[in-house]
């Protein structure tokens, strides 16, 4: 479960960040390191988080914004190993 207390969430930002959590191990991996998320995943993670179907393409996007910002990071990271 997220630990609120590490940061601070908007409301409406809430479910794509604990999607975002539970996405977690579904990172897909290349050559120079995390390229993106595996979306095939993604329904069965929305399903098992009890997640409304009406929901689904909002919350896609809101992921992959988060997804961009995590991938910048690390390759920021990366790049000042």
């Amino acid at each position: 479960d997220l630990d609120r207390s590490a940061f601070e969430v908007w409301p409406e930002n809430l479910q794509a960040v604990e999607t975002f959590i539970a996405m977690s191990t579904q990172w897909r991996v290349g050559g120079m390191g995390a390229v993106g998320l595996d979306y095939g995943a993604l329904p069965a993670v929305l399903r098992l988080r009890g997640v409304p179907r009406a929901q689904w393409a909002d919350l896609f996007e809101q992921l992959q914004i988060i997804e961009s910002e995590a991938l910048a990071i690390m390759s920021e990271a990366r790049s000042n190993g």
